[in-house]
């Protein structure tokens, strides 16, 4: 039997890039960005659609860290239940924040269809499955808020009703939001960046920052390619880069593993059995499990299995983990063949709120916290509109963002924090 390969799916059926710059980099541009993932290059597409001079770097490959390393799911709702939300901030902003969510799943549609990027987007639906009976009691009480207030496309799957969802006895009711979609995550960011070159962006892959500076011009830009010297910068590294000028941020975002795997492709009468709508699916415990079809009928089955880094190490012992619970999720996939096992860094912030704006002059987003798919293609456009005069465009302005006591680059609370956790699936 062939081992698993370690390379993402989404990123090993993608199309190569071909929009690349070559040679060094040099000379001026209005605009740069350090990031080559869905934020930079939506900014970068919309920048140059508007004029501007744009010069992106890129340490890897585009989309090769969280931009091609997800779940594929591209959901409407934010990382919190809707009613904690509002009980925060108010109702109001309760609903802007909700609704850029959903602004932000249009975005990713209107950009596939506007590029004629070939993508597999669909508006499948999200169901949220009550890993246990008091967890759907929660599931009745957030789609009555819901529904009452800002997404009438929610409805209930009582418990007796079930299966028609999901063909498994784990689960005790579900939630789902008809109008979240899905998409093959890398052939939508190489559409996307070879999009931007069309648009006229020099995108330099390997072309590792390690310097920026402020200067008359704007901001110089040192990276392994060479130099550019730029108007204006706009940082959109997701997580934030181990070494280099990126402290800042380093203090403020917290990077944790998630991983996942691929089967083999299934058979249609096994999917009609196990997973009838063909949906995105995710578990209410917090410390749950994502899964979805791939266009070749794979079970993408992933989740936080391990509170740990990923590295070829900890996504080889994340996989056994995600076998295992898939196994027991829906016993006709125990011994299926396993294709892929691969992970990558979820970029969090510590209240799982994003964060945009500017500080020093310097422009940012990042910190989607598990919603990069919709959210940083979002935002890219949405910064893009603020880098050129209109700051209303950021949904997020307004928040604080303080730094993490005591976190400077390395997370090493994640055990603890894995721990509580799992203490907290077992209490609740």
């Amino acid at each position: 039997m062939t081992a698993p390969s370690p390379l993402s799916y989404w990123l090993a059926s993608a199309p190569a890039f071909t929009g690349g710059a070559e040679g060094g980099v040099e000379g001026m541009a209005d605009v740069a960005i350090i990031g080559g993932g869905f934020t930079g290059l939506s900014a970068a597409l919309a920048l140059g659609k508007r004029g501007a001079s744009v010069v992106l770097l890129e340490k890897g490959r585009v989309v090769g860290e969280a931009s091609g390393r997800n779940g594929g799911q591209c959901n409407n709702g934010t990382a919190h239940d809707y009613g904690a939300l509002s009980a925060r901030f108010g109702k109001e902003i309760a609903k802007a924040y909700y609704r850029a969510h959903c602004d932000a799943v249009d975005t990713v549609e209107r950009l596939a269809r506007e590029e004629d990027i070939d993508c597999n987007f669909t508006r499948c639906g999200r169901v949220k499955l009550a890993a246990k009976p008091a967890h759907y009691d929660k599931l009745v009480r957030a789609h009555d808020l819901l529904a009452a207030e800002v997404d009438e496309h929610v409805r209930l799957v009582p418990p007796d009703r079930i299966r028609e969802e999901v063909g498994s006895d784990a689960f005790h009711g579900a939630l789902v939001q008809t109008t979240s979609a899905q998409v093959h995550p890398g052939r939508f960011g190489v559409g996307l960046a070879e999009a931007a070159a069309r648009a006229g962006a020099r995108i330099y892959e390997g072309a590792d920052v390690s310097d920026f500076l402020r200067v008359p011009q704007g901001w110089r830009v040192t990276s392994s390619r060479g130099t550019v010297t730029a108007k204006q910068l706009l940082v959109a590294t997701g997580g934030a880069p181990s070494v280099g000028p990126f402290g800042f941020f380093r203090r403020r975002i917290v990077s944790v593993g998630s991983f996942i795997i691929a089967t083999q492709p299934l058979d249609d009468a096994l999917i009609d059995r196990l997973l009838p709508g063909r949906r995105n699916y995710v578990t209410s415990k917090a410390i749950g499990n994502y899964f979805r079809l791939a266009p070749d009928n794979r079970l993408i089955f992933g989740g936080r299995a391990r509170f740990a880094i990923s590295d070829p190490r900890s996504d080889a012992k994340s996989g056994l983990i995600l076998e295992q619970a898939m196994g027991e999720m829906f016993p006709a996939l125990k011994g299926v063949g396993i294709d892929h096992i691969w992970g990558g860094m979820v970029d969090l912030t510590a209240d799982r709120l994003p964060r945009a704006g500017e500080t020093d002059g310097l422009y940012y987003s990042m910190g989607y916290s598990g919603h990069g798919v919709q959210m940083a293609t979002h935002m890219g456009q949405q910064m893009a509109r603020v880098m050129s005069g209109e700051p209303d465009a950021n949904p997020w302005t307004g928040l604080d963002w303080p730094s993490v006591p005591g976190h400077f680059g390395k997370p090493w609370f994640l055990p603890l924090v894995g721990l509580w956790y799992k203490w907290q699936d077992v209490i609740h």
